[in-house]
């Protein structure tokens, strides 16, 4: 059979991911030919990590410079973006323009006037755009939306989400690119996509009108100065301030981490490290967001940064009845180790009240695997043979956009006090 061609574009942290897949388990179905990065050194080691880890032959290199190079000559048939939040938009739409469908890591992009371009860009080439929304596939999210389209609690009036990030991996994002708040849109961008995805995913509609709160009130230099702190360090790696800290990342202690961000930092500066209590921080760890949607179901979000554990808590609220869900996870620094590991379920419960019955607890097979179970699956669904799928969980460019636009509209909402319509914001 013909192989799928990709390239990859952006060797960092989450690019193990895919290309990992495409070398072991899709091999038949699928070749990678090229990297693309700004970093030679990360996209060295990506390629040290193909051939030493993977058993899979080295692919060439190209700086951004040379994007539009690599796909004249490596002609592939997609090209995968997992680069910085706010350089997908620029690759994903080069990429349809040359002719190449485009599967990108979430978010989408980071604002809305990216978000037009890629939707104008899709309608003008005619080439697909999948969004890589992995929380979809897990086994208890896929049987919440299964009971859901069934009618178990009829039709959902409202939803209360509430999402903890704990103090490893919450904290994570306000080490390193994403605390800057150009680069990911902040934590109601980058990281809240996949909730309003799913939001989107469970019943079945589209965010309409949004209002949100949010402030930086744990992490960041003042905040630590507030509550007595009186030490401080830039970054951990080979800082003694830093020794005893529990926040800290050191670098040097992680081989993986070393090799893929402290030995290339002299190429583009970029530290992996930063003080969690450092200055500079410009997103939020702490936010409430109120979404209308299209069918007049309400939700209620909150996210916070700083927790003592990992998960989430989940109630639908219907016409006839309620469904409660729980989640606790494995807590990890992302690409700190297996990558099996990150999201992985610790703990699930789905639990359902139907009026004038007995409430009951649903069975849920126990997914293994990243994010819940839903990595494999997902993985699978792209680069394996595709199958028929009841619950729709493939997110194209329109999934990708309405769910970032909830975050986008919050974002805004919080800068101004007033609610956002979503419709102001693009024009599908």
């Amino acid at each position: 059979m013909n192989k799928k061609k990709y390239v990859l574009v952006g060797t960092g942290g989450r690019a193990e991911f895919f290309y990992s897949a495409i070398a072991k388990q899709f091999s038949e179905t699928s070749e990678l030919v090229a990297f693309c990065d700004i970093n030679q050194t990360r996209m060295d080691y990506a390629n040290q990590l193909l051939e030493e880890k993977y058993g899979y032959s080295k692919v060439r290199t190209y700086p951004p410079g040379q994007f539009e190079q690599m796909l004249e000559s490596e002609k592939p048939d997609a090209v995968i973006v997992t680069s910085v939040d706010r350089t997908h938009h620029i690759y994903i739409i080069r990429a349809l323009e040359l002719g190449c469908d485009v599967i990108t890591e979430k978010p989408m992009t980071v604002d809305e006037d990216k978000c037009q371009d890629i939707l104008d860009a899709v309608k003008r080439t005619g080439r697909q755009v999948r969004v890589a929304f992995n929380y979809r596939y897990a086994p208890h999210h896929t049987k919440a939306r299964e009971l859901i389209m069934d009618g178990v609690i009829g039709d959902v009036h409202s939803i209360h989400f509430e999402w903890l990030l704990n103090t490893m991996h919450g904290a994570d994002y306000f080490r390193r690119w994403h605390r800057d708040k150009r680069n990911s849109g902040g934590l109601l961008v980058h990281k809240s996509t996949h909730h309003f995805d799913l939001v989107n995913f469970w019943i079945g509609s589209q965010p309409e009108e949004v209002f949100a709160f949010g402030d930086l009130l744990f992490y960041g230099r003042e905040n630590a100065e507030q509550r007595g702190a009186t030490s401080f360090y830039e970054r951990a790696t080979g800082n003694p301030n830093a020794k005893d800290d529990p926040f800290a990342l050191h670098l040097d202690e992680n081989p993986h981490l070393k090799a893929m961000y402290l030995e290339a930092e002299h190429e583009d500066g970029y530290r992996r490290d930063q003080s969690v209590f450092g200055d500079g921080i410009s997103i939020e760890d702490t936010l409430g967001v109120i979404v209308r949607y299209k069918n007049k179901a309400i939700l209620t979000y909150s996210l916070n940064a700083y927790m003592p554990w990992e998960g989430y808590r989940i109630a639908f609220n219907g016409s006839k009845g309620r469904m409660e869900m729980t989640i606790v996870e494995q807590s990890y620094v992302n690409s700190g180790g297996d990558k099996a590991l990150e999201g992985a379920l610790m703990n699930k419960r789905i639990l359902v009240y139907p009026m004038w019955k007995p409430p009951y607890e649903v069975e849920v097979e126990e997914g293994e695997g990243g994010h819940g179970g839903g990595d494999p699956i997902l993985l699978q669904d792209m680069f394996g043979t595709p199958v028929n799928d009841r619950f729709n969980r493939a997110a194209n460019h329109v999934d990708g956009a309405r769910s970032i636009l909830t975050g986008i509209a919050a974002n805004r909402s919080i800068r101004t006090g007033q609610a956002v319509k979503v419709d102001d914001l693009v024009k599908f």
